[in-house]
């Protein structure tokens, strides 16, 4: 369902970062996109996954928000070793601030603040908490519906991609490592000035 409304490995290919226009091109000509509540996030890799690209959208229907993610370029998982945690499936939530600045390269978008967390639940039950990203040959693609929030709550934040899974228990963070990839949370008709 993804692929058919928003990703096409036709006009995007998976090996080049994703840029607005055949997306916006995409769903120009499904004119009943723009009658829902719509929002997007870019991904932007940190410096240990450069090649970490693609797309997350939401949008309003009926009893929550539909959140579906395209990403390409994620690492080969790696099992946990006696001193270091696996490299996959990756952690993937909602942070509080919609800024994906990498800063210090050490500790990568550390500006994005943490999971967000409106309602001050324990780690788990965060409305930002997501399922995981299962990758196969570095792509991962995931749909589901949430009613932890509405699209208009969740603009201006970032969606966050973690180096470990998250295990939905430890404080605050679930122990899901390194941030290593980053995307804010826009209105989709900013892709509007593309679609003529």
């Amino acid at each position: 369902m993804f692929r058919d409304y928003y990703y096409s490995r036709d006009t995007v290919s998976p090996q080049v970062s994703p840029t607005p226009a055949p997306y916006a091109q995409q769903a120009s000509q499904m004119p009943y996109v723009a009658s829902f509540n719509t929002a997007y996030a870019m991904i932007v890799a940190g410096p240990d996954y450069p090649s970490i690209s693609g797309l997350v959208t939401f949008v309003d229907v009926p009893g929550g928000v539909r959140v579906c993610a395209n990403i390409t370029g994620l690492p080969a998982y790696k099992p946990a070793t006696a001193d270091k945690q696996p490299v996959g499936p990756f952690g993937f939530h909602i942070h509080e601030k919609g800024n994906c600045d990498v800063g210090n390269p050490a500790k990568p978008f550390e500006t994005s603040g943490g999971h967000w967390n409106p309602t001050n639940q324990p780690h788990g039950n965060h409305a930002g908490d997501f399922p995981v990203l299962v990758a196969s040959n570095g792509q991962a693609i995931l749909c589901f519906i949430t009613d932890r929030f509405r699209v208009s709550d969740v603009i201006g934040r970032s969606i966050m991609i973690h180096e470990n899974p998250d295990d939905y228990r430890t404080q605050p963070a679930g122990n899901s490592g390194k941030r290593i990839a980053c995307g804010v949370i826009q209105p989709w008709n900013q892709y509007q000035p593309y679609m003529q």
